[in-house]
């Protein structure tokens, strides 16, 4: 049998430690298809509850209420947002809780103020989510279009299948369409907020920033569960109760 030459060896080493860290990420989560869970308990898990409901949408919440009521001086709204997310973290370390949710949410809300009071323009607490969603609607869908879903990248490796999943057409046209369905999702936000940036509509800006975050992001997450768990359906079990 002839051995795979330096670039299968390249990319196949690539494709695991990618795999391995997006598989590590998603259990962490709670999306582990291995396990006997409801769909319902998975999503509220992968939004972290309450808890990450609340340091998801209150630091941006807090800025879009003040800055509609009073837009300056700017450091206000801006300061009671980071303030949030800074709290957030705080609880998370003194409870000794793992605190890299709240911890990115403050890394990213202070980052963006910062940006915004460099400019002293209001719009632009919203430029790293913009970036945000632009960099990983490009990745995912790029990944999805040569064949190397991300999805499926980090599904196989949950599954213990590494990238074998590429040779099973099925799998394969699965992991495509959920690639191109989360990709969707990012491209929606830029395609529905790059115009209300780029004309000054702050505070529309915050409130869809909001409506296209939790609330699309957790029906996408039910479906991703579902579509794997079909896809391996001796791994997930066969005695779990149906769900509506």
């Amino acid at each position: 049998m002839t051995e795979p030459g330096p670039d299968a060896q390249r990319e196949q080493s690539a494709s695991e430690i990618l795999g391995a860290a997006l598989g590590g990420a998603a259990r962490r989560a709670g999306l582990d298809p291995a396990e006997s869970a409801t769909t319902h308990k998975v999503v509220w898990s992968a939004i972290g509850g309450w808890r990450g409901i609340l340091e998801s949408v209150l630091p941006s919440l807090a800025f879009v209420i003040l800055f509609t009521i009073k837009p300056e001086p700017l450091i206000l709204a801006l300061g009671v947002s980071v303030g949030l997310a800074a709290v957030f973290t705080i609880v998370r370390l003194l409870q000794k809780s793992p605190p890299s949710a709240a911890l990115g949410g403050l890394i990213a809300a202070a980052a963006a103020a910062a940006l915004a009071l460099w400019t002293g323009r209001g719009q632009d607490n919203f430029v790293p989510g913009l970036i945000t969603n632009a960099a990983y609607g490009t990745v995912i869908l790029v990944s999805a279009l040569i064949g190397w879903s991300l999805i499926g990248i980090a599904a196989g490796f949950l599954m213990g299948e590494g990238t074998a999943w590429r040779a099973d057409r099925r799998k394969r046209r699965a992991f495509f369409w959920l690639g191109i369905a989360w990709a969707a999702l990012f491209f929606a936000r830029l395609a529905v907020q790059l115009p209300l940036y780029l004309t000054e509509q702050v505070t529309a800006l915050g409130t869809l920033k909001l409506i296209m975050g939790l609330p699309l992001f957790a029906p996408l997450i039910a479906v991703t569960w579902l579509v794997v768990r079909a896809l391996y359906p001796r791994a997930s079990g066969n005695d779990e109760p149906a769900e509506a």
